[in-house]
C-alpha cells in the first residue's frame, strides 16, 4: 500500500474579505510599474497565479508588508534567477503571511540574505519585511505578489485591489504605475 499525504495553508471554508484595499509593497509615495496582472497571463497560467501581480523593481528595493498577517513560511537562502522553469522554479526567495480572514500573501523572487521576519512573527500593513530580488524562475529584477486561498486542496490566487490616493481602490493593470499611499 502506498500513501500521499496532502497539506495546504488556510482555511478551505475561508472567504477573501480583507477591510480594506492592500497597501502597494513599497516605500510611499514609491512608484514601480506594474509588468504583468490579470487577465495578461504570460507566465501567470495556472489558479494559484492567476491574479498574481508582478511589480518591476530594481534589486534591492524595501518590501513592506502589503496586509497585517503572521509568517508561516521563510525561503531565504536562494541567490539564483534564471528562466528555466525545471532548475528554477523552486528556487525563488519567499514569504508566505496568513491573513486574519484565512488566505495568505506571497511575497516572491527576494534578494538573498534580506528576508527580516520568521516563521511565527506577527507583522503590521506596512512593516519592512525584505529586498526585492531576482531569484527563482525569473526573466529580471521584480517583486511577485499574489494573495491565495486553499480552495479544497487546490490553491487559487484571488482578484485583489490596491490603495490609491483618497483611499481610492486601485485595479492593478499591466504597464500601470502603481503608487504607495
Amino acid at each position: 500500500a502506498s500513501y500521499r499525504h496532502v497539506w495546504l495553508p488556510g482555511d478551505p471554508a475561508s472567504e477573501h474579505m480583507p477591510a480594506e484595499p492592500y497597501r502597494a509593497p513599497f516605500a510611499v509615495a514609491g512608484s514601480y510599474r506594474i509588468s504583468q496582472a490579470f487577465p495578461t497571463g504570460i507566465t501567470h497560467v495556472t489558479p494559484d497565479s492567476y491574479y498574481a501581480v508582478d511589480i518591476v523593481m530594481p534589486i534591492g528595493t524595501d518590501v513592506y508588508a502589503a496586509r497585517a498577517g503572521t509568517v508561516f513560511e521563510v525561503a531565504s537562502t536562494n541567490f539564483r534567477g534564471g528562466t528555466d522553469p525545471e532548475r528554477d522554479l523552486q528556487s525563488a526567495n519567499v514569504i508566505r503571511v496568513l491573513h486574519d480572514d484565512g488566505t495568505y500573501a506571497v511575497y516572491a523572487h527576494l534578494n538573498w540574505n534580506t528576508i527580516r521576519v520568521r516563521p511565527g512573527d506577527r507583522i503590521a500593513r506596512g512593516e519592512y519585511i525584505a529586498d526585492s530580488g531576482n531569484t527563482g524562475f525569473s526573466t529580471g529584477p521584480h517583486l511577485h505578489f499574489a494573495v491565495l486561498r486553499n480552495s479544497g486542496l487546490r490553491l487559487e490566487s484571488v482578484p485583489l485591489l490596491f490603495e490609491g490616493r483618497n483611499r481610492r481602490e486601485v485595479t492593478p493593470e499591466t504597464g500601470q504605475e502603481l503608487v504607495a499611499y
